[in-house]
Formats: structure tokens, C-alpha cells, sequence
């Protein structure tokens, strides 16, 4: 073993062994050497013969942090590994972080920062729509990329972002047919919280629901980010007695309304239960055993068999620590590093328009969730899975669609 490797510490050792082993980063080594400075950044970027900025922009302050703080971790891991292995065109990678603090006028100041003052040549930022909707102005404006990695949606299409996360069609329309199906559904009670991804995506189940399903939309209500008193929603529950209930509640009051409904004894097996807003990192907060037997609608799950997937976690934990999770958002976070690793090296350049041509039709067959692919509409081919929660605080795959095409302007849905 090399002297240096030998001194590494453990973790950081367990990460280079799994990024030259598995593949994940392609396979171009090339030094700085062969792609001089002034043909790979022509556009003043923060682009050395030996660095390149990035910006990470999410919340670790705030009520989002419960969700965000994963994405944070993945995506330093996956620069991390992209390091070990060489980086990108021959240069390490260096991370300026900034907190958007749950606020969404901090998330545009910070983006703004990031490409006016750093001049970072991506970003890897945001959770919540609300968020994305701020920064989108500044990220077109100044020409700037980022990789939005959180279920969304859709009715969004830009140059400069990559969506890592699915739009409605893959997550909203394919979980709503399977507990349709798999319970005999017909009356749904809708809830979320008080913002933009909540209210378009119950728009959108609900014409599914009406038009599509045959169903009933018996009761729809919104609720501030962070509240934490669902009694009287839960009330309303009890006396509609609906076939499901389906959740969007965000961030940290999914603590507050799961832990309140097993408080009120709604239970698994007297209410269906889908959310398409809880992760394993939300359920860490919540605690299994308030999530027995209810479902979510995700692309990932740390459960997931693959030799990808075990590959992921052991590393990921190796990182930040065996009790750590994992959830959906947080391994679409874990891509994006990666998916511009591809991008620039396609178009061996970092130059922000470069790389936006280059993505289309990049694939990663290492990813944690298996398969994906870039559309042309910026969005990844993914599939849908259906997780039945478990008192350990994993999910059960219940369910795996086909791979769905992005969609992100379905028709008579918007």
C-alpha cells in the first residue's frame, strides 16, 4: 500500500477502494495536461489547471433540514469518490456550501453568490420546489447549472437544470394506479403543505383520480411548513373514512402528523396510507414503528437489492456513520456529481453550455437505483417503486414498475 493511502483515515481509504472498484466514474483518467485551461473554461469560471468550484445549496438550518441534510452527504461523497478516482479532466473538484437556511429568498441570495462571486461551474442544490422556483431566474439569468435531485411536479423544463428526482408522471400517475388496483380504491382524502409542489401535484392526482380512475377527491387540505398540530385533519379523517389517504406533508412536521396519527390509533390496517414526501430520512425522525404497513411512492430505497445499491450504502455509511439512511432524494442527490462528471468529459469542457448539450442520452448503469438516463428534456428515464414501511425504518419493496419515460408536460394534467 501506498505510504499515502496507508495514512488516509479508514473511511476515506473505504471510499477510494469503492470508487476505483466500481466503475461509477467512468473511465477517463486524463490529466489536466491534456485539456488546457483556456479551451476547458472559456467562460471565467472558477477552473484552474488543477481545481474546479462546485457550489452544494440546501438546508441544514430550518425546518427542511430533516430532509435536505442527506443530500448534502451524498453528494460530498460522490465528489469524494470522483476525486479518489482522478476528478474531472485531470482536476479535483472543491466544494463552496452554502445553507439556504428553509428559506427560499436565502436560497436565491446563495445561488446568486455562488455563480456571480465564486463562479462555481455547477451546483448541486435545493429540495423543495419552492425553493428551485427562486433560484431558476438566477441560474438562467447568469447561465449557470444545477441538479435539482427531489421528486417534483414537472410542468418544468430548463437548459440550465438537470432533475435528478422524478417529475408527476413517474411518481404521482404510477403509484395512484397501483394502490388504486391493489386496494380497490375509490375515495381519496388529499394533504399537504402550504406551497407549490404539494398543491400542483394534488392537482394533478386529483384529475388522475376523477378522470383517469373513476375515483372521489372527498376532502383536500393544506397545512403551513412546519406546523405541528394535525387534530383536527385527522378528525376530518376519521369522519370521511376514506379508501386512502394521500400525503405530501414536507420537512419536519411529517414528525408531528405520523407520530399524531398513531397517537389518534390510525393505524396501517384501519387506513391506507400513501405519501409521496417520506424518505428514510424523514422516518428516521418519525420512527418506524409510527409508519407500520403504510406506503410510499419513490424511485429508491435503501432496501433495494443490487449490487449497485450495496455498494452505495456500504460506502455511504462507511462516511457518515452506520446509523445513517438513506433515502430517495438522497441517492437522486448522489447522481448529480456524477452525471456532470459525464457531461464535461462528453463535451470536455465545463463551460455551462457545453455541458448542457453533452447531457442528453448520458446513462449511468452504476447508479443506486439501477438504470438511468438523460432525456433530452433534462429529466431521467427511472422506475417506480412502491415501499411498505417496516418498524425498523426500511422500507419493503412492494411494487416496481417498467422504466418511464420523463414526462414533465403531461397532457390534461396541467
Amino acid at each position: 500500500m501506498h505510504e499515502s493511502i496507508r495514512k488516509m483515515p479508514a473511511w476515506k481509504r473505504h471510499v477510494l477502494a469503492l470508487a476505483l472498484g466500481s466503475g461509477l466514474g467512468f473511465t477517463g483518467l486524463a490529466g489536466a495536461a491534456d485539456f488546457p485551461t483556456d479551451q476547458v473554461n472559456t467562460t471565467g469560471l472558477a477552473v484552474t489547471d488543477d481545481t474546479v468550484k462546485v457550489g452544494i445549496l440546501h438546508s441544514i438550518t430550518g425546518t427542511m433540514a430533516i430532509s435536505e441534510t442527506g443530500s448534502v452527504e451524498a453528494e460530498m461523497l460522490a465528489i469524494e469518490q470522483i476525486n479518489a478516482m482522478g476528478g474531472v479532466l485531470g482536476r479535483q473538484i472543491e466544494i463552496v456550501q452554502e445553507d439556504g437556511a428553509s428559506d427560499w429568498p436565502t436560497f436565491a441570495e446563495k445561488s446568486r453568490k455562488l455563480l456571480t462571486q465564486d463562479k462555481v461551474a455547477a451546483v448541486f442544490g435545493c429540495w423543495t420546489s419552492a425553493s428551485r422556483k427562486a433560484v431558476l431566474p438566477v441560474f438562467e439569468k447568469e447561465n449557470g447549472m444545477l441538479y435539482y435531485p427531489t421528486f417534483y411536479e414537472g410542468l418544468e423544463q430548463s437548459k440550465n437544470v438537470i432533475y435528478t428526482g422524478q417529475e408527476a408522471t413517474q411518481q404521482i400517475l404510477a403509484g395512484l394506479d397501483w394502490i388504486a388496483k391493489e386496494k380497490d380504491a375509490k375515495t381519496f382524502y388529499l394533504v399537504g403543505s402550504d406551497y407549490i409542489w404539494p398543491r400542483t401535484s394534488n392537482k394533478i392526482a386529483r384529475k388522475h383520480i376523477e378522470n383517469v380512475l373513476g375515483g372521489t377527491v372527498v376532502g383536500e387540505e393544506y397545512y403551513p411548513l412546519g406546523n405541528t398540530n394535525f387534530g383536527s385533519l385527522i378528525n376530518k379523517i376519521r369522519l370521511k373514512k376514506p379508501d386512502v389517504v394521500y400525503s405530501s406533508i414536507v420537512g419536519g412536521s411529517n414528525v408531528a402528523w405520523w407520530k399524531q396519527l398513531n397517537a389518534a390509533g390510525i393505524t396501517a390496517d384501519r387506513q391506507t396510507i400513501m405519501t409521496i414526501s417520506v424518505t428514510e430520512d424523514e422516518v428516521l425522525g418519525i420512527g418506524g414503528e409510527n409508519m407500520v404497513g403504510f406506503y410510499s411512492s419513490m424511485k429508491y430505497f435503501q432496501s433495494l437489492e443490487n449490487d449497485n445499491n450495496s455498494e452505495f450504502v456500504k460506502a455511504f455509511k462507511a462516511r457518515w456513520g452506520e446509523d445513517s439512511v438513506i433515502g430517495d432524494v438522497t441517492q437522486a442527490a448522489y447522481l448529480g456529481p456524477w452525471l456532470w462528471k459525464a457531461a464535461v468529459e462528453k463535451a470536455g469542457s465545463f463551460d455551462v453550455d457545453d455541458v448542457a448539450a453533452a447531457s442528453p442520452d448520458i446513462e449511468l448503469t452504476t447508479a443506486p437505483e439501477g438504470y438511468v438516463k438523460v432525456h433530452e428534456n433534462h429529466h431521467l428515464w427511472s422506475k417506480l417503486r412502491v415501499g411498505e414501511w417496516q418498524a425498523d425504518g426500511q422500507a419493503k419493496v412492494v411494487y416496481e414498475s417498467e422504466l418511464i419515460e420523463p414526462n414533465p408536460f403531461p397532457e390534461g394534467y396541467q
